[in-house]
């Protein structure tokens, strides 16, 4: 299952509720001397925002070997350091059905039902100033980037938000809050018992 969202949104905390193994697609992004990266219009900053500083290819990899396999390796990124610092295993065990979240879930929804793995794409919507606050107090607590930096990419996220929701959605992903969200979750996972012959990823 796949959970798009701006940055912010609540994405992450809302995987942590569920209880489901949980496929972190930020650890997909480029690491920060790609010459590939694209940079923010009329500045020298990176867009960390956009979908080409991030390796889709990885990603859907990644979620079709996870739905074929019940488990793969996938990088340890660090935002601070915009840099991959190893790898992990994720081992689905007996569950069914998994998680996919991040804020390129949404550029995926067509290659998963393409693919036969999608279960459902969510989109975490709310107020842009309630997210402009969570996401800078996050990525304050955390270090991602200079201050600086993080007031830049705050305000113009917070201005474009309802226009991320909305590609989002056009992409396929269900635009809804969070109690909706953890309702179609918790109906995909009913839809999908533990003794299902398929695994199926849930995005979001």
């Amino acid at each position: 299952m796949l959970l798009a969202g701006p940055s912010g949104s609540g994405k992450s905390s809302l995987a942590a509720r569920t209880g489901l193994p949980v496929l972190r697609l930020d650890d997909f992004y480029k690491e920060g001397d790609d010459p590939t990266l694209p940079l923010v219009p009329d500045s020298t900053d990176i867009d960390w925002d956009s979908a080409l500083s991030w390796d889709a290819d990885a990603a859907v990899a990644a979620i079709e070997e996870l739905c074929r396999t019940g488990r793969t390796r996938v990088p340890v990124y660090s935002i601070a350091t915009s840099a991959r610092t190893g790898s992990e295993a994720l081992d689905l065990a007996d569950t069914p059905l998994f998680l996919a979240e991040g804020i390129f879930a949404a550029d995926i929804v067509a290659r998963c039902r393409e693919s036969g793995v999608l279960a459902d794409a969510l989109c975490l919507r709310g107020r842009p100033s309630t997210t402009f606050r969570r996401r800078l107090l996050r990525d304050l607590r955390e270090g991602r980037k200079s201050v600086p930096f993080l007031l830049r990419r705050g305000w113009r996220l917070m201005r474009a938000e309802r226009s991320i929701v909305g590609r989002q959605t056009a992409l396929g992903a269900y635009p809804c809050g969070r109690t909706e969200a953890l309702t179609r979750i918790a109906a995909a996972a009913e839809a999908n018992p533990a003794d299902s012959p398929t695994r199926t990823a849930s995005c979001n």
